[in-house]
């Protein structure tokens, strides 16, 4: 770890692995509502309608929605900023790619992705820096290429700060965000809206849950 990079990428991927196995075995399989199951079908359909690009999920974690995508016939591979669920997701799906990175710069050559899905893990990125994350997005999709976010939302944004879970001190910070807050930034970032989807929250869950799907010109 160097001085160079933000310090809420380090303070996201020290956090993470600490928690990363106790994580994994709260949420074996991150998918457990039927609606976004769905629209990881239906996205894996747009990506392989556009041709044969891989699609990176990034903040993959424990590696289970990298592998949805795998079985949906999508040639995906995953990317997160913590080595230990890099290490856990590579032990639990030993087919599939997995490497360390951060979505604010991909270690990706220009145009080479069919697709970009982003599930829970844009939560962790200042405001300041989402312009930067999405300009990446931009920058590693392919033209026709599709990106898929879900997060946490609510009416009005917002900022938390966790110093403990699963029984371990992290330094952790989560931003919720409207939509329409989203889409502005995509639309920015030359990623025009597809569609928006907001569902309520199940009796697990404390917040509404967003997906915004966004499409390469």
């Amino acid at each position: 770890m160097t001085d160079s990079i933000p310090d809420f990428l380090h303070t996201t991927r020290t956090s993470y692995d600490a928690i990363a196995k106790d994580y994994t075995a709260a949420f074996p399989d991150g998918l457990s509502h039927p609606l976004d199951r769905t629209l990881i079908t239906a996205f894996a359909e747009l990506v392989t309608a556009n041709g044969t690009a891989p699609v990176a999920d990034l903040g993959s974690g424990p590696g289970h929605v990298t592998a949805l995508l795998h079985q949906r016939g999508v040639p995906a591979f995953g990317v997160d900023l913590s080595p230990t669920m890099v290490a856990l997701a590579r032990e639990a799906h030993p087919h599939l790619r997995f490497h360390v990175g951060s979505m604010t710069s991909l270690d990706l050559p220009d145009s080479t992705l069919g697709g970009i899905l982003a599930l829970y893990s844009t939560i962790h990125v200042p405001d300041a820096h989402l312009p930067k994350a999405f300009a990446e997005f931009h920058r590693t999709l392919s033209p026709g290429g599709h990106v898929l976010l879900a997060f946490q939302t609510g009416p009005d944004p917002g900022h938390l700060h966790l110093t403990e879970r699963f029984g371990h001190e992290i330094d952790l910070d989560y931003y919720w965000r409207t939509p329409e807050q989203v889409t502005t930034a995509l639309t920015e970032a030359g990623l025009p809206l597809v569609a928006t989807i907001r569902r309520e929250p199940t009796s697990d869950e404390k917040r509404p849950r967003a997906f915004v799907l966004a499409r390469k010109p």
